[in-house]
């Protein structure tokens, strides 16, 4: 039976017009075979900047997330021929490609397809040659806002736009456009878009276990940075222009978002609102001068080596400015992995900042990555290590501290993607092979952990994959019982 779920669709402006364009975020997984367990995802902040920015051009969008809905991909596919717009853009990325095209070869062939996303821009030819994709009228590399636009007024404009390719139908080969005067389409003037329609979005804002409503932002735009696992790695992103929003812009969304939703807690999700030591000056000094720590805090992912430098006195400023919450990237406790995976840290210099956040009580986030290409079994451990390390560092720190750990996935287009394919060992059939992680528990410790863990089912280290699974139970286990202690903390 046809699920009937309009609900779902977000933000068009129009419920009786025809769908212009509707963006589709795949499912991690088929949710008919096993429900979704968690109740939150983050919210899909690209395609609501493309929405929100084709509706100010007169055209009538809308998002579908079938992954914060928790959709079943036939469930999926009924909604997108429900709703018939003219075009279906995919977001594909690598740990969905698979369901994202299944979905696209199935939605009514009247509908165009359009598709954009890191997969795409890693291997796009191999996607266009993808049978399932055979009806892509357009894959967009990078930013696509103002693309999207030309598009959706006509569809032959492709040949004129940069980053834009398609396969030619008399040759069969990819082919791309691009026309004198039209590289501006690649770096938006991010201070000129329109601030995001948070219609589009899912669940944002929302309101999180404190009681506080809480929203997504993006500060910047690009990465300076090289980290061999990474897909926004600079080396695999060599047309990014790196843009950081004025913090004037920045604190005009801020004070939207609190006047007309009354969010009084945000989360910056780019990779340098806390990574670049003129950022947070910037930043810092805007937000110290609009008094943000009085009316609201904030998160922000942040890199160690740049935390490491700041003084005593930036620090407290940031805390007194109201950050909550820093997520930095530790990825492993060996020097010699970090420096493998060119981090530009230490396990000391991990310590150090940890400490130096904690005690201000500024909570941490840590991310870590087991089973690292070339990875020993020391080295592993030694990652094991260094979260105990810091959970009884900050044990009495009035900052928490909490870790989330992944198993290894090789990205395409990443350098370590290239470091891989180079050694002769893998297909890329093989390395993209991703399957769900099951680590053999059905608490909710392990169920929460199990929806965001995927694996290629190959062993790139010393450490069997069976293990890495034992270390990611325990670790996911522990790390569940400190954030919900007996009696409290």
């Amino acid at each position: 039976m046809p699920t009937t779920q309009p609900h779902l669709i977000k933000g068009a402006h129009s419920t009786t017009d025809p769908l212009d364009l509707l963006l589709i975020n795949a499912p991690l997984r088929d949710y008919s075979q096993r429900p979704r367990v968690n109740d939150y995802t983050l919210p899909v902040l690209g395609m609501a900047y493309i929405a929100t920015y084709a509706t100010s051009r007169g055209y009538n969008v809308a998002v579908l997330d079938a992954e914060a809905a928790g959709l079943p991909i036939a469930d999926t596919i009924d909604l997108i021929n429900q709703a018939a717009p003219r075009w279906a853009g995919f977001n594909l990325l690598a740990p969905t490609y698979e369901i994202s095209a299944a979905i696209a070869a199935a939605i009514d062939p009247a509908i165009r397809v359009m598709v954009g996303g890191h997969h795409a821009k890693a291997m796009p030819t191999t996607v266009l040659a993808d049978p399932r994709l055979a009806r892509c009228d357009a894959l967009v590399l990078g930013e696509a806002e103002t693309r999207v636009v030309e598009l959706l007024a006509d569809h032959r404009s492709r040949a004129t736009l940069p980053g834009v390719m398609w396969i030619d139908p008399v040759l069969g080969t990819p082919v791309s456009g691009g026309a004198p005067g039209s590289g501006h389409h690649l770096a938006p003037d991010i201070n000129a878009l329109p601030f995001i329609d948070r219609g589009f979005l899912a669940q944002d804002p929302y309101t999180a276990g404190d009681g506080r409503i809480e929203a997504n932002m993006v500060g910047a735009r690009g990465c300076p940075y090289d980290c061999s696992f990474c897909g926004a790695a600079v080396s695999a992103n060599p047309d990014i222009t790196i843009r950081v929003r004025d913090p004037r812009n920045i604190l005009a969304e801020m004070r939207q978002l609190h006047d007309n939703a009354g969010v009084t807690a945000f989360r910056f999700v780019d990779d340098l609102f806390l990574g670049a030591h003129r950022v947070i000056e910037q930043m810092t000094s805007a937000f110290h001068a609009d008094r943000v720590g009085e009316w609201a805090c904030w998160d922000a992912t942040g890199r160690i080596n740049v935390l490491h430098r700041l003084s005593n006195t930036m620090l407290d400023r940031l805390a007194e400015c109201g950050l909550r919450e820093v997520a930095l990237g530790v990825e492993s406790g060996s020097q010699r992995i970090l420096t493998y995976v060119d981090k530009r840290i230490s396990p000391a210099m991990v310590l150090e900042v940890v400490r130096r956040l904690t005690e201000r009580g500024i909570r941490v986030k840590g991310y870590f990555i087991l089973g690292f290409p070339t990875e020993t079994r020391p080295e592993l451990q030694a990652t094991v290590e260094l979260i105990h390390r810091l959970w009884g560092l900050t044990a009495a720190m009035p900052g928490t501290f909490r870790a989330s750990v992944f198993q290894f996935r090789p990205y395409p287009g990443t350098p370590e993607w290239a470091r891989l394919m180079a050694t002769g060992r893998y297909t890329a059939d093989q390395l993209l092979d991703y399957a769900p992680v099951d680590l053999g528990g059905d608490d909710e410790a392990i169920r929460g952990r199990d929806e965001f863990n995927f694996s290629s089912g190959l062993q790139f280290g010393e450490t069997p994959e069976d293990e890495i699974h034992r270390h990611l139970a325990d670790l996911a286990r522990e790390q569940h019982a400190r954030n919900h202690p007996i009696g409290g903390r």
